[in-house]
């Protein structure tokens, strides 16, 4: 019989998938069926089940090999630290959301972090407008919700009070790649402020990341960019909010349950991910884990 929940309990989930309740927990006992555990009590996400079922399809998606264990795409300092700490053996490779967008493409990595804006609908992440419209099975996971703004010297001694204020004579902005998602969010907010990006007096050198950003702006290279609340934080320097913006991750359907991405996925649910969002700031934890997008 159907039902309107989101979590299953195992007899829910037993009907669901046409299984005997047995069954379930010899899938539960091997780690193959994704699950919870709520006060002792299994619990099962259906749309992770779904997508469990969509893996196990007969057919050409079975016999395609798996993407090598690489999480390409945006810097995120929640993300690396994840990563290193929930043993998941993922390769970072992180050189922009662009960057990542075309590994996953082209199969050269598993995941790709992304926030990528469209800047005529301020939507996010949106495959066909990313050139992934094409990919059949392509799954898009929520992974946070992170503060946006302006990161400053310590004190904000040129006393910035918001994008309008680039455009002061002498002030030089910290700049990513061009393919990197927090430099096309530059672009979308100066230009909805009314900023002419021509004007602006930009650093001489490019900076890769968040943390390079931050360490531009620490070490008196510029003095102001825009980057995330965390990376402000752990160089020790101001921030001034601006903008929430959802962070994901792509990947393809049949690597879902690979055993890299669901530790990742399963650490973050654990109660020290939430802690280290709290004290690394600007997160928002709200939708982690929601499958955003399966085509």
């Amino acid at each position: 019989m159907a039902t309107p929940y989101t979590y299953l309990t195992t007899a829910e989930a037993a009907d669901y998938l046409r299984l005997k309740e047995r069954k379930i927990y010899d899938l539960v006992a091997q780690g193959v069926i994704p699950c919870t555990r709520v006060t002792g009590k299994l619990l099962f996400p259906r749309h992770s089940l779904d997508l469990w079922l969509m893996h196990h399809l007969e057919g050409d998606q079975a016999s395609r090999r798996p993407a090598p264990p690489v999480l390409a795409g945006s810097q995120d300092p929640l993300l690396e630290w994840a990563v290193r700490e929930s043993g998941c053996d993922l390769a970072l490779l992180c050189h922009g959301s662009g960057d990542g967008v075309r590994r996953l493409a082209q199969g050269e990595a598993m995941l790709a972090a992304v926030h990528l804006i469209d800047p005529e609908s301020g939507d996010y992440n949106a495959p066909p407008r990313l050139g992934l419209g094409g990919m059949r099975d392509l799954v898009g996971v929520r992974w946070v919700r992170r503060c946006q703004g302006l990161l400053l010297a310590p004190g904000n001694p040129r006393g910035l009070t918001g994008l309008a204020d680039l455009e002061r004579p002498g002030l030089v902005v910290a700049r990513r790649q061009p393919d990197a998602g927090a430099e096309r969010l530059l672009r979308h907010l100066v230009t909805r402020e009314g900023v002419n990006l021509q004007a602006l007096t930009f650093a001489p050198h490019l900076a890769l990341s968040e943390d390079d950003l931050a360490l531009t702006i620490r070490e008196g290279e510029a003095d102001v960019g825009l980057g995330v609340e965390a990376a402000a934080r752990r160089q020790g320097i101001d921030f001034l909010p601006l903008h929430w913006e959802p962070f994901d991750l792509l990947l393809r359907r049949r690597d879902y349950f690979e055993s890299p991405v669901q530790r990742l996925l399963a650490f973050a649910r654990e109660p020290r991910f939430a802690e280290r969002a709290e004290a690394l700031g600007g997160y928002d934890l709200g939708e982690q884990g929601k499958v955003v997008y399966n085509a």
